[in-house]
């Protein structure tokens, strides 16, 4: 197979944005990652496009609607539809065309419009990513509700705390507040999260990630092309990719994803690395919880240490694994379709050290982690300087 790297990234602007539409958002990032890889159209021979719920969009073909709009709709191009982990999807199926010899070239966007759409319609709208037969529709269970029984499950099992849940939202918020593209630009304390609206016990307002609008966009390039594009090519060198029911009766421990534990055991081995090994990481905070449990299931950490592991500030710059220092879902957004390429572009400016006050000092290996909806789907990509 050949090598594939990233060589050319780019980012809208993540929150509430009234001022673009779909198509708008997917052009600010697509116009970006095209002049960061001195790069035209004519240069990209194919395309894929991530767009998690198409009924956000009101529209069924976002895709053709992103291709048009960027003046690449005569090239090959479809749309990775994986809930939450679409943006990884189509960063994976971009990756396999490359690797395999189809392509030199793939420009991968991810984009969601979200705020135009109330929020009943939308937890509505994201429920049907569960069991819709056997919990979502029959108990209207929420992802909320799904999280808050993450979080209870693990509070009883490992002695997990609220204060605990509660340091993974200042830590994100103080990088994010550090991130011109992050949605929430402002710190919390301790005391803001705790007193914040309860949502789902024990899950307050700061334990949950945002309705975001967003686009991000990266240029994937198979090696030999890669060297002759850019001096700082970022390679993905280990790719997991596992899934775990979709129903909550059906799983034997609420403590932890089988999926995310399956694909990050895939990714070290593929790219023959450890846990030990990565410098700087983003994982999926769609909720406090998930970052905890995230830590434990990746192997930062010992099963049941998460919660240690946030207060002993090991995911902090300057700590065993930086994780999350560019705001997470929590602090920069969560536009679905987005969210897995913008991980991709935080971790590829974390490898070139092109972060400034994020900058995690001498990364030479990131990992991504991203999940769709409640670890119904994992993939996880590892990535080398």
């Amino acid at each position: 197979m050949k090598g594939v790297a990233i060589v050319g990234t780019g980012h809208s602007k993540f929150g509430r944005r009234d001022d673009a539409s779909l198509r708008e958002l997917a052009f600010e990032s697509t116009k970006e990652a095209l002049e960061d890889a001195e790069m035209s159209t004519h240069d990209i021979e194919a395309t894929v496009i991530s767009v998690a719920n198409q009924f956000l969009a009101n529209q069924t073909q976002s895709g053709a609607i992103v291709t048009d709009y960027t003046g690449m709709n005569t090239k090959p191009s479809f749309t990775t539809v994986a809930a939450c982990a679409s943006g990884s999807a189509a960063i994976r199926a971009a990756w396999t065309a490359i690797a395999s010899g189809l392509h030199d070239t793939v420009l991968v966007c991810g984009v969601e419009k979200m705020t135009e759409v109330s929020t009943p319609r939308i937890t509505e709208f994201l429920g049907f990513a569960g069991d819709p037969k056997w919990e979502s529709r029959p108990t209207g269970i929420t992802n909320p509700g799904i999280y808050a029984m993450f979080a209870c499950a693990h509070m009883h099992k490992y002695g997990t705390t609220e204060r605990q849940l509660a340091l993974v939202a200042v830590k994100n918020h103080k990088y994010g507040a550090m991130n011109p593209v992050a949605h929430l630009r402002r710190e919390v304390t301790v005391e803001d999260a705790l007193k914040s609206r309860m949502i789902a016990y024990p899950l307050k307002i700061y334990d949950c990630s945002m309705i975001s609008d967003g686009a991000a966009a990266v240029i994937l390039a198979s090696e030999e092309k890669a060297k002759k594009i850019t001096d700082t090519p970022i390679f993905i060198v280990g790719l997991g990719c596992a899934t775990d029911t979709a129903a909550m009766h059906d799983r034997a421990d609420l403590t932890s994803f089988r999926s995310v534990v399956e694909a990050s055991k895939q990714a070290y081995k593929m790219a023959d690395v450890s846990p030990e090994d990565i410098d700087v990481a983003c994982v999926h905070d769609c909720f406090t919880i998930a970052e905890i449990m995230a830590y434990e299931d990746l192997g930062f950490c010992e099963k049941g240490r998460g919660g240690n592991f946030i207060e002993e500030e090991q995911s902090y710059i300057g700590g065993k694994t930086p994780t999350n220092v560019d705001g997470g879902l929590k602090s920069k957004g969560h536009p679905l379709g987005a969210t897995g390429v913008s991980m991709a572009v935080e971790i590829t400016k974390q490898l070139r050290g092109e972060c400034g006050s994020r900058q995690v000092p001498g990364a030479e290996i990131g990992l991504s982690h991203n999940l769709a909806m409640h670890g119904t789907h994992c993939m996880v990509h590892i990535y080398r300087r």
